[in-house]
């Protein structure tokens, strides 16, 4: 059995003088700033955990992870990831390949590619071919293209058996 799910998921840009750093794929991207959320504001792995949660059937990152408990304040994304995935294998399920794609005009996430897979992809069970990572800008248009904050959407296949 085979199903797919996709993700979606949106944070802002914080103000700089808040000094967060900015986290994509579980590694720190030197930027300007980072991106406002209850947890760390990782867009990208947000993205990613809604599509396998949805792949399963298992509602969102809002019911697992709510930002109305404080237990979930600035929590490492990966943690979270890690959870996700063993709640994924204990229900007999394994990622065949994923697609994250970030949304936003900068940064520039092609020199962290690479060591963006290498963090994640032994977390999904796969090798780095299989985690795709890759981004594309809004052409200066909408939140994004103004610089206001950064979208990531991911498309998941999962294999049972």
């Amino acid at each position: 059995m085979i199903r797919v799910g996709s993700g979606f998921d949106v944070h802002r840009f914080a103000a700089p003088q808040e000094g967060r750093p900015l986290l994509l794929m579980g590694i720190l991207v030197p930027f300007d700033r980072g991106l406002s959320g209850h947890s760390d504001a990782d867009v990208m792995l947000h993205a990613l955990m809604d599509a396998l949660l949805g792949a399963a059937g298992l509602g969102d990152i809002g019911q697992h992870f709510p930002d109305t408990d404080a237990a979930y304040k600035d929590s490492d994304s990966v943690f979270l990831l890690e959870r996700v995935m063993g709640e994924l294998r204990s229900r007999g399920w394994r990622v065949g390949n994923a697609d994250v794609c970030l949304i936003g005009e900068r940064p520039r996430i092609g020199p962290h590619r690479q060591t963006m897979r290498d963090r994640i992809a032994p977390i999904l069970g796969i090798e780095p071919e299989a985690l795709n990572v890759k981004a594309t800008t809004t052409e200066n248009l909408g939140f994004t293209g103004r610089g206001e904050g950064l979208a990531a959407q991911a498309v998941v296949l999962l294999e049972r058996g």
